[in-house]
């Protein structure tokens, strides 16, 4: 082989490399990064997942880390979907059913989800499946016109049932109408919506929340007087920490009122997921404590949104 071709040779290859790297937007550091999946919306909450790394900040309290993992190309879902079959939900159920058949319609091939339900006892089905009939069968078909709304119990349970996987992405999606309601009986451990957050952190769960209003098969007549209206509107709403569990662990929360597409809401979901960035980066310490999380983007008009803390390992 000649010298001139021997160059040449080199230098496509060199071009190749290049142009290969331009093409991978995936940089990947220390195998114990602390992973943070980021959705980032404009002004007009539409997604944005054009953004390299060089775009974002993460600040560990109040510190910025160096970005060791980023990677801005579709994850593999785990989904554990939770539905409130309480009474008051009982008016709500196709609405529900529909809605769940858009979001697995949704799905990519490597997503895998579990379908749960929580009223008069808390259920979800047994494995991780991508086939629709599959799903289909764990959906709700009657819903108790007494049911309770064990909220806080039903999405621990959904988080205990991921198992000890810590390499997958995982996610809780829970439909609600109501307030908590507590145990299901008298022999059950109380379950607090504190709880909930610091084992979702722990846990590294993102948990996405969807409030609707009630529907019944009969509508509720307020009481008279003022109060009385008061208390039947304020009945009617969701449970108003479902926002701030969604906020702290990373997820999203949405709020469905009479008229909206609950489908729509559902698969919306579905895009954030599958339009996330996952950034990453080593814990300055390791101490085992709660370490306040801060995720940035230099972009002016864009919001990001992450989990706001983590619990660092420790030695």
């Amino acid at each position: 082989m000649n010298r001139n071709l021997a160059c040449a040779i080199l230098t496509i290859a060199v071009l190749t490399g290049l142009v290969s790297a331009a093409q991978q937007p995936i940089f990947r550091g220390r195998g114990d990064a602390v992973r943070v999946f980021v959705t980032v919306t404009d002004r007009d909450g539409r997604l944005v997942t054009t953004l390299s790394q060089n775009d974002f900040e993460i600040r560990d309290e109040g510190k910025p880390q160096p970005i060791t993992l980023f990677d801005n190309t579709p994850q593999p879902i785990r989904l554990i979907v939770m539905l409130d079959v309480s009474g008051s939900m009982e008016g709500n159920l196709p609405l529900l059913r529909d809605a769940s058949e858009q979001l697995f319609a949704r799905l990519r091939p490597d997503d895998l989800v579990r379908v749960g339900s929580f009223g008069q006892n808390v259920a979800i089905s047994p494995t991780f499946s991508n086939n629709p009939e599959t799903l289909r069968d764990g959906l709700p078909r009657s819903i108790a016109p007494d049911a309770p709304t064990p909220l806080w119990k039903g999405i621990d349970a959904a988080m205990e049932a991921f198992g000890k996987e810590t390499d997958q992405r995982r996610v809780v999606l829970v439909l609600s109408d109501g307030k908590d309601s507590g145990p299901i009986n008298i022999r059950e451990r109380y379950m607090s919506q504190a709880e909930v957050i610091d084992r979702a952190r722990r846990d590294d769960v993102m948990i996405y929340a969807i409030g609707m209003r009630s529907r019944g098969a009969r509508p509720t007549q307020p009481g008279l007087g003022p109060g009385g209206l008061q208390a039947a509107l304020a009945g009617d709403l969701p449970d108003p920490g479902l926002a701030m569990v969604a906020e702290q662990s990373g997820g999203g929360y949405a709020e469905i009122r009479f008229g909206q597409d609950l489908g729509a809401a559902f698969t919306r979901v579905a895009d954030e997921l599958h339009g996330q960035y996952l950034l990453g980066f080593a814990p300055p310490k390791r101490d085992g404590k709660v370490h306040d999380l801060d995720v940035r983007v230099t972009t002016k008009g864009l919001k990001p949104r992450a989990r706001k803390g983590y619990v660092a390992p420790k030695e």
